[in-house]
């Protein structure tokens, strides 16, 4: 197996693990390097906050869940598009996640997301 098949492997286990399993504690123990350098806005860096910050809204969510749909990786980077769900009845939010990994780990995040809107300007699905 490649590095690039092994760093999505990671990638998707990771978000797997933190979201659909509501582990985020033993995701970021097996995937997450010893930093975390976190480029949304509303998550201070670290894993420790990663933790605390998916706990919460977790908490707030308990249904949530991410479904994958693609995976893309270049060098030390992994992308996901992915749709994230915070209920079940929910049109949910279609998601980029940018991912840098080291030696195998994950050490750095970037997303962006948009809500799927109920009608669109052309056929096309989000995914």
């Amino acid at each position: 197996m490649t590095n690039l098949e092994k760093n999505k492997k990671s990638v998707v286990a990771f978000f797997t693990r933190a979201f659909n399993d509501h582990e985020p504690a033993d995701a970021v123990a097996k995937y997450v390097g010893s930093r975390y350098i976190q480029h949304n806005p509303d998550t201070p860096d670290g894993p420790a906050a990663f933790v605390e910050s998916t706990k919460k809204f977790i908490a707030q969510n308990p249904k949530v869940s991410v479904d994958i749909k693609r995976v893309i990786a270049e060098g030390n980077l992994v992308v996901t598009h992915d749709l994230v769900k915070v209920s079940p009845e929910h049109r949910g939010l279609a998601g980029i996640d940018i991912f840098r990994l080291e030696n195998g780990k994950i050490v750095e995040h970037w997303d962006a997301r948009q809500p799927i809107p109920e009608k669109a300007a052309n056929q096309n699905t989000m995914f």
